[in-house]
């Protein structure tokens, strides 16, 4: 699934879908970012949709379906305080379209209406939930636009901040169906070797049936369906090698879903969680068949998040070469996944973790593996190029099977023969400098590079 993609500053964060991490297939949701302000300062920026759709009603007598609009505001600098939100929410432009039901923290004075957020967060959370529907005689194909400002109180010099202009949301009515798949919580520790629940259910909450139903799950590899029914099909989907990190599973349903309809499926789906499991995931994404347009596809998929009791050791080996002077000695840094967990990042297609080289004195690199970056020795970003840098950060993959072994094959020039010189080899995370938590065993996290021991 995916929402339209707000303008610059209007939501922050971000989530991706299985299927782009390791495939080409649909990715999850995609928000765009705010500007970051300048390190000494603050900006207050508006939480609110691009766009919106909602229902006209399913027949008649009946009242359209209402829709929630999840408002707010936030702030970039975690150093100053920020409070007395004020988010101005004027939708006169809704008139003959919508309607909308003020939440209790807004005070509405005719079309517009001025909605407190006390305390203005560093995240963009719904802190207004604004409930809009379609008006009585409105059509579908009828649109609008709400229109947002805000100030805030500040601890910075000047005491105020004020949201930039140009926030809006365009409301639409229209008429179809809106498949909403149910979105349940995580599954938290389960043994391995153990069978687990996962919940499927979809609701139509639109205003036309759906006439048939199209689902695709995503499945990691740590967690087996089984034959899921039927009418489904299973692939395993990733790139190289025989171990694939998910599976696809495509279902082509012909049941009819009318306005207020739900599917499950004839049995309920369970997962049996596998010895090499930790973090897993489904991804569930449906839609209707025939190619009918959803007017809220946003909702039209869930993750289902399973987290074993389990752990990886991570490992890396650096190497001993020799040489005189002048000679170019190939040195093969080595990660290895001890398992028994493997472990992905399928999510965020981080890599799992970082090996970390300095050179040794009396050396200079001459061959940089891929997925390796120069660096200063504290760290910086080396400008002079590829080779010839202190130190090297290399990117292990967005995911390693249990017992998998990758290696950086580095080419060094002998400049200055200096017995035993040595170099650390480190194993990081991807972020921070804690250790990574699912590691049991940090004593294997480093090693040496040694010339002419």
């Amino acid at each position: 699934m995916t929402t339209p993609t707000p303008s610059a500053g209007r939501v922050r964060g971000r989530t991706v879908r299985l299927g782009a991490a390791c495939v080409a297939a649909a990715g999850l949701v995609t928000v765009g970012m705010a500007t970051p302000a300048l390190a000494d300062s603050d900006q207050l920026w508006i939480v609110a949709p691009y766009e919106a759709v909602v229902p006209t009603a399913a027949g008649p007598g009946q009242e359209p379906a209402t829709r929630t609009l999840g408002l707010g505001l936030y702030h970039d600098h975690s150093g100053f305080q920020v409070t007395d939100g004020r988010l101005t929410v004027d939708v006169s432009g809704l008139t003959g379209v919508a309607d909308v039901v003020w939440p209790e923290n807004c005070a509405p004075s005719g079309t517009t209406a001025v909605c407190s957020v006390p305390e203005v967060p560093l995240t963009g959370i719904t802190s207004v939930p604004l409930q809009i529907r379609a008006a009585a005689d409105a059509a579908a194909g009828a649109s609008g636009r709400i229109t947002y400002s805000a100030t805030a109180a500040t601890t910075m010099e000047g005491g105020q901040l004020t949201a930039p202009e140009g926030y809006e949301t365009t409301v639409k009515v229209g008429a179809g169906p809106d498949l909403v798949v149910e979105r349940p919580a995580p599954v938290e520790g389960v043994q391995p070797g153990s069978t687990v629940p996962v919940p499927f259910s979809v609701v139509n909450n639109g205003n036309q049936p759906a006439n048939g139903l199209q689902a695709t799950f995503y499945v990691t590899r740590g967690l087996d369906l089984g034959t899921v029914d039927p009418r489904c099909t299973s692939t395993p989907v990733g790139e190289g090698g025989p171990v694939k990190p998910v599976t696809r599973v495509d279902c082509a349903f012909d049941d009819v879903l009318a306005p207020g309809g739900s599917f499950t499926l004839p049995e309920p789906l369970r997962a049996t969680v596998a010895s090499y499991a930790l973090n897993e995931r489904v991804d569930l994404n449906v839609s209707a068949s025939g190619g009918a347009e959803d007017l809220a596809p946003e909702d039209n998929g869930a993750v289902v998040e399973v987290r074993a009791v389990n752990t990886a050791d991570f490992a890396v080996r650096g190497a001993k070469v020799s040489g005189a002077a002048g000679d170019t000695v190939k040195a093969a840094l080595t990660f290895r996944n001890r398992g028994p967990a493997w472990i992905a990042n399928l999510g965020s297609g981080d890599p799992v973790g970082l090996v970390d080289l300095t050179v040794p004195q009396g050396a200079t690199v001459t061959s940089v593996p891929e997925n390796c970056q120069p660096r200063t020795l504290d760290g910086s970003w080396y400008e002079g190029g590829p080779a010839g840098a202190p130190r090297y950060v290399c990117d292990l993959p967005m995911w390693v099977a249990e017992n998998q072994t990758v290696t950086f094959p580095f080419e060094l020039r002998i400049d200055t023969v200096i017995a035993g010189s040595a170099g650390t080899v480190a194993l990081k995370p991807p972020y921070g400098t804690q250790p990574l938590p699912f590691d049991p065993n940090h004593r294997n996290d480093t090693s040496k590079l040694v010339l002419n021991p």
